[in-house]
């Protein structure tokens, strides 16, 4: 998944980059009399790519005067009979389109071009676009085609049909059969004017002006308004991306479990950061569901608290602490133990050789006894610069605070960002031989990734070891819109071998002592159903304690509408009696501090 910064970075340099991102087949040959239908035709490319057309008819639906790809839609208000053929098409001006505006009849003559978002490297489906266009307005003030209505009678419950295998698994050359595959559906209405009414939010607002709504209200719908992932073959149909052409100040902050009132209607678009988006003329009113943050329990005086928390790139300059601390000691009841994923280091993204990260920590734990929380201390190891992924710079490392009035800290020196941590026997009992320690940091499952970082914890007077990860993340995978269906999930490959890494650790722990407590928690980038997770839990090493949960409550992280589990706890046999909760205080929310929500594990070693 493509962080923030990533994101913006694309979208600064989307303006330049664009012609790179074009695939355009060149050809002498002109094709004139067409009609939009023509130039889409029935499969996702243009038979007409890479050709001239002259004086192709259309009513002007949208203008789209910002961003890198300015131009208009045209449709054609007397379509065809065949339901796999659109009737739509962007414009592509590349500058703000002048003399035009919607509800005009045009002509217009250009190249029709293949267009992908990203890049072919991306996987992204493309989008037929007329480039280098030139268009004469005939009238004004006509009415528009009326919109295709999406909803859950008229989007299949079937996601894709599988890929050509003679073409690496892209479904570029397949027939359209929209009333089978809703991606087909969707490419078959690219460029038209549809609508959706009364449609419940499932992503929040975010920097971006974007949300993300369902047309399916009961797909896997949880109670608090979201859509659930829960495997790899329930992509959830009804998810759709919202933008609009309207000024971004009145754009919805919207929650998720909000509602678009109304009518919600425009083009149909297919972008970078989402896939197939209505571009809105006419945005619904906000309703808001007015869903709150959660917050668990407080733990018993018997039960040891062990959270994960992903607090996004935090770091010195940041106006969050506050807001952090508040989280940790009102939402979560001040966990006895806290892994911190994301703390940077004392100057930011300022590459300047920078590693220590004393200074962030102490803010955070000032901040939390300010709210009215325990005074943590902290455990942790500095990286090499710039050898551990992130933001460039920021050298993000995993950090312990613990409440030293709950629980102490067995320090067993040495650890530094390339020393690794072993497991030994003291007085009978599984040990670590540096605590703080980073576990296997030269292997190369953790080569530019956050190294797992291992202390060892008495509380009770019973040890506990808590490894503290945060696996490589999704970015590079191919998007469930990608041409190439099922999709690739490149990433995996080195998330796998970190979990390998984690697991046979752990098993190191439980051969020295069957009945050891380990807890292995924190951003795990992948799911609880996935061969991440599979790997990392062995024949009876971990086991993930988010399926405790009812599957409808399994989530920490809404993407592209799509709510699902990032952040996991794992824990060892020997821990039975305990409580998860997965605190959502985050990533439902258009304010939120966090992308990810807290998890918290409570138990009795």
């Amino acid at each position: 998944m493509p962080s923030k910064s990533a994101r913006l970075a694309a979208l600064t340099v989307a303006a330049v980059c664009s012609a790179a991102s074009t695939v355009v087949l060149t050809s002498p040959a002109h094709a004139d009399g067409v009609r939009i239908h023509d130039i889409q035709g029935s499969t996702r490319t243009s038979p007409l790519a890479g050709k001239q057309v002259t004086d192709v008819t259309g009513t002007v639906t949208g203008v789209r005067t910002y961003g890198s790809s300015r131009g208009f839609w045209i449709q054609d208000p007397t379509p065809d009979a065949d339901p796999a053929t659109s009737e739509g098409v962007f414009v592509f001006t590349g500058s703000t389109p002048k003399g035009v505006a919607v509800g005009d009849a045009v002509t217009v003559s250009g190249t029709v071009t293949e267009y992908v978002p990203g890049g072919t490297s991306s996987g992204n489906q493309s989008l037929t676009e007329i480039t280098r266009p030139t268009f004469t307005v005939l009238s004004s003030g006509n009415p528009l085609p009326a919109a295709t209505v999406l909803d859950a009678r008229s989007v299949p419950a079937a996601y894709a049909p599988a890929g050509d295998p003679a073409a690496g698994g892209s479904v570029n050359a397949l027939p359209l059969r929209p009333a089978e595959y809703a991606l087909d559906l969707y490419e078959s209405l690219e460029g038209m004017n549809v609508e959706v009414s009364d449609t419940r939010v499932v992503g929040a607002t975010d920097p971006y002006t974007e949300l993300w709504v369902t047309v399916k209200p009961r797909e896997h719908r949880n109670h608090r308004g979201g859509t659930v992932y829960g495997s790899y073959d329930a992509q959830n149909t009804g998810r759709l991306q919202i933008q609009s052409l309207g000024a971004a100040a009145d754009f919805p902050d919207a929650n998720v479990g909000d509602t678009l009132t109304g009518t919600t209607a425009g083009p149909l678009d297919y972008n970078q950061f989402g896939g197939y988006t209505l571009v809105a003329n006419e945005l619904g009113t906000l309703r808001s569901a007015g869903l709150a943050r959660e917050s668990t329990r407080p733990q018993h005086s018997t039960e040891l608290a062990v959270a994960t928390y992903n607090v996004e790139n935090l770091d010195p300059s940041d106006d969050t602490f506050a807001a952090h601390a508040a989280a940790i000691v009102g939402n979560l009841k001040s966990p006895d133990i806290v892994s911190l994923e994301e703390i940077q280091d004392n100057n930011g993204a300022t590459d300047d050789g920078t590693v220590a990260a004393d200074r962030t920590l102490a803010m955070l734990i000032d901040a939390i006894e300010a709210a009215g929380g325990p005074r943590y201390d902290w455990r942790s190891v500095d990286p090499a610069d710039k050898q551990d992924g992130g933001q460039p710079g920021g050298n993000i490392r995993q950090a312990f605070l613990f409440n030293p009035a709950r629980v102490s800290f067995t320090d067993r020196p040495g650890g530094d960002a390339t020393t690794p941590t072993e497991v030994t026997k003291v007085r009978g009992k599984a040990a670590l031989t540096l605590s703080p320690g980073r576990v296997d940091p030269a292997s190369e499952a953790f080569e530019d990734s956050r190294k797992p970082l291992a202390g060892e914890f008495s509380f009770r007077g019973r040890t506990v070891v808590v490894i503290a990860n945060h696996f490589a993340s999704k970015g590079g995978d191919q998007a469930l819109t990608s041409q190439y269906q099922p999709p690739a999930r490149s990433s995996e490959t080195q998330r796998h071998l970190q979990a390998k890494a984690v697991h046979d650790f752990t098993a190191k722990i439980l051969k020295t002592q069957k009945n050891a407590a380990v807890v292995a928690l924190g951003d795990i980038n992948d799911f609880e159903f996935s061969e991440t997770t599979d790997i990392l839990e062995g024949r009876g090493t971990l086991w993930s304690a988010i399926k405790s949960l009812p599957e409808s409550e399994r989530y920490s992280y809404v993407y592209q509408g799509n709510s699902q589990a990032l952040d996991q706890i794992l824990i060892t046999p020997s821990i039975r009696r305990f409580s998860y909760d997965s605190v959502h205080i985050n990533a439902e929310f258009h304010d939120q501090i966090s992308d990810h929500d807290p998890q918290i594990l409570r138990f009795r070693p």
